[in-house]
């Protein structure tokens, strides 16, 4: 097959305003196995965005925005369904602010010719496909929004609110994730930034800027999630996948502790994943042993063992259809780092109004 071919059939998001699956999941609620998990879990999110002392953190790993699930995203920041993102990089560069610049991905095969792929410069997510071309000029444009700011450390929220900001004059496509956040004040944490898009596009920076370029501080980020946690009374995780953001939002009830906070542990948790605990592996480790550790309350959590584009929608769209969003406050989380690049640690200057 020719290039053109390969590249004609694009991914579509999935929009949960367009189904009402508030019975469906309510009636998995009463069946058994994963059904009755993720009923359980659906109504635990629900709780999240009822209880107004609650800020709500979600964690994204795997390739999701490619495989349909940024609307999903979009619509839970657009209708204050959560207050701070931890996620992966790809998601965030390569698949969402990839997609904002006018680009797309394209239903693929895992069958296909890996090599004759190669050779189209055509990449492969399992199913998925993406122009590698494209992706250069994504990388690139990350170099053109480093370039443009100043040469110091900064946190990947810091330069995750600067690459909002590009989009809001220039996006194409302006149903991005990456230009909601900034939008909305919804801060996105991105631990792992160089492991992606980005990280081509700021070593290409740093080579060029050797005697002036930016860097990225993941303390830094760490620092800034865990001010996150102290400014409201309680939290929620809502963790699809598991790796470096599941952990690194539960850490921050360690890190606030060793800083001298009394902080409680995340009140609700819920992890979507297909991963198995038994191999000591970080993404299926199960709350119950975050627990353990002084992270992650069990009286509201639950684990969720299926694969994310069958559950996640459900689980969002179930919270949706409840409309318990309709009276939430924003956090508006992003505030919290506005005019000082060091900002009071004292926990009660963290208190949002």
């Amino acid at each position: 097959m020719q290039r053109e071919q390969l590249l004609s059939q694009t991914v579509k998001h999935i929009d949960i305003k367009a189904y009402d699956v508030v019975g469906l999941v309510d009636a998995m609620a009463q069946t058994a196995f994963q059904g009755r998990n993720l009923g359980r879990a659906s109504r635990i999110y629900d709780l999240m965005l009822q209880d107004k002392d609650c800020g709500i953190i979600l964690c994204l790993a795997g390739s999701l925005f490619s495989a349909g699930l940024k609307t999903v995203v979009y619509d839970l920041i657009t209708h204050n369904m959560v207050d701070a993102i931890v996620s992966t990089g790809a998601n965030i560069v390569d698949q969402d602010f990839f997609e904002a610049l006018g680009f797309k991905h394209y239903v693929g095969s895992p069958m296909a010719d890996d090599e004759v792929l190669r050779e189209l410069r055509i990449d492969r997510i399992y199913d998925t496909y993406i122009d590698e071309d494209e992706l250069r000029i994504c990388d690139m444009t990350i170099a053109k929004i480093a370039d443009a700011l100043p040469p110091r450390p900064h946190s990947s929220r810091e330069f995750i609110h600067a690459m909002g900001e590009y989009l809001d004059r220039y996006a194409v496509d302006r149903q991005s994730v990456v230009l909601a956040a900034y939008q909305h004040g919804v801060p996105i944490f991105v631990p792992a930034f160089s492991d992606c898009s980005a990280g081509f596009g700021l070593v290409h920076h740093q080579w060029y800027k050797p005697e002036a370029h930016l860097t990225i501080d993941s303390v830094k980020d760490f620092r800034e999630l865990t001010q996150c946690k102290l400014a409201v009374p309680h939290s929620g995780l809502l963790m699809i996948g598991g790796g470096v953001p599941k952990n690194f939002a539960q850490d921050t009830v360690v890190a606030a502790d060793l800083l001298g906070f009394d902080c409680a542990m995340h009140k609700y948790a819920i992890q979507i994943t297909v991963a198995d605990e038994r191999d000591g592996a970080l993404s299926g480790s199960t709350l119950r042993e975050a627990h353990s550790w002084g992270k992650v309350d069990v009286v509201m959590e639950q684990m969720v063992f299926a694969e994310a584009t069958l559950a996640f929608p459900l689980l969002a769209g179930y919270a949706y259809g409840k409309g318990s969003w309709r009276n939430r406050s924003a956090r508006q989380f992003a505030k919290l780092f506005q005019g000082a690049n060091l900002p009071n640690f004292g926990a009660r200057s963290l208190a949002l109004s």
